[in-house]
């Protein structure tokens, strides 16, 4: 057994047998074939509930640009979704999102930019045979021509009021979900493995329990140790 598991294993013992199982049964219903991104959200409630709608859908990572706007989470919204998906910060001023279509490119993601002003695709004929990073915008602007520029797909969720477009949120929420359901009937292998299960669930139990990171690196110390010991007999 590898020393990640091992190690999984003894945090896994200091939780509650609930929390455990609970952990198990999750992780292994993420996925990083879809990451979302958001560029420049400045309102707190649309942040937290699309971070709310990436936990609930099984996300497990979001990006966040930041070259206008401070990314901030209120926490009565999120409840908590902070805790359990990772996100990773663009911030290198103008720039930022480039870098994050570059870093994402680079990691084997399509980009997929969510926008009304397209006849390219819609929620049902995206394709999904590869990784993809959905990007999401601002309800006033929508998003940036870096991205518009940059898409490997346009994509439009199909509505038909007058008003033009849907409160971010739920955005993201209709077309996760649709993501969602089409990857569930697909042969697709997009959930993740179980290193990449066991690396999630490791630092879950660091987030959830006190002083996690001095407990996780006290175990794999004395892991070692006797790894050593035992080599040396």
């Amino acid at each position: 057994m590898n020393i990640d598991k091992i190690v999984l294993n003894e945090l896994l013992e200091l939780l509650s047998e609930n929390k455990a199982s609970l952990f198990n049964e999750i992780s292994a219903e993420r996925t990083n074939h879809i990451h979302v991104v958001v560029e420049n959200l400045y309102q707190e409630h649309n942040a937290s509930a699309v971070l709310r709608t990436c936990d609930c859908y099984g996300i497990n990572k979001m990006h966040v640009i930041e070259n206008i706007n401070k990314y901030k989470v209120n926490s009565d919204i999120a409840l908590g979704a902070g805790k359990w998906v990772e996100t990773e910060s663009h911030t290198q001023g103008e720039q930022a999102t480039l870098e994050c279509i570059k870093t994402l490119r680079k990691r084997g993601y399509k980009i997929l930019a969510t926008t009304p002003h397209t006849d390219d695709y819609d929620i049902y004929n995206v394709p999904i045979d590869e990784p993809m990073a959905v990007f999401f915008g601002t309800e006033m602007d929508g998003l940036s021509d870096e991205v518009l520029n940059e898409a490997d797909y346009k994509v439009n969720i199909p509505m038909y009021g007058f008003t033009e477009s849907f409160n971010i949120s739920v955005s993201a929420a209709i077309l996760l979900s649709n993501l969602r359901n089409r990857l569930e009937s697909s042969d697709l292998d997009w959930k993740l493995n179980e290193a990449e299960q066991t690396t999630l669930m490791i630092n879950w139990c660091k987030r959830t329990l006190i002083k996690g990171e001095q407990i996780e690196h006290e175990i794999r110390r004395r892991i070692i140790e006797k790894r050593k010991e035992n080599s040396a007999r």
